[in-house]
């Protein structure tokens, strides 16, 4: 099998930035359902014996919604700077180079 050598010169902006939002938001929803749960299971039960008052367990909720907002809103921009950051740095030093190979 044949070996070639490529050089990763330019990453696209938005490209990154989209597979960022992506990732965070799932990352975010993971976040909101242990949330979720924990205040469900955890909550009634500290809330009686602490005197925390019981509609705080409807915050579970309100965090599966809000997490994977935030998480991809923040993605985005992470994204979208590192895409930057690492276009700034290719100019300098002329691409990342990679070995691929063709499989048959």
């Amino acid at each position: 099998m044949a070996t070639t050598k490529i050089f990763l010169k330019r990453i696209g902006v938005m490209s990154l930035a989209k597979l960022q939002t992506i990732v965070m938001a799932i990352v975010g929803l993971i976040y909101g359902i242990i949330i979720l749960a924990l205040g469900t299971l955890l909550g009634p039960a500290l809330g009686t014996s602490l005197g925390i008052p019981i509609f705080l367990v409807g915050f579970g909720f309100a965090m599966l919604i809000i997490l994977p907002i935030v998480f991809a809103v923040i993605g985005f921009i992470i994204g979208a700077l590192t895409a930057m950051g690492y276009n700034l740095i290719m100019r300098l030093i002329h691409g990342i180079e990679l070995e691929v190979e063709e499989k048959v």
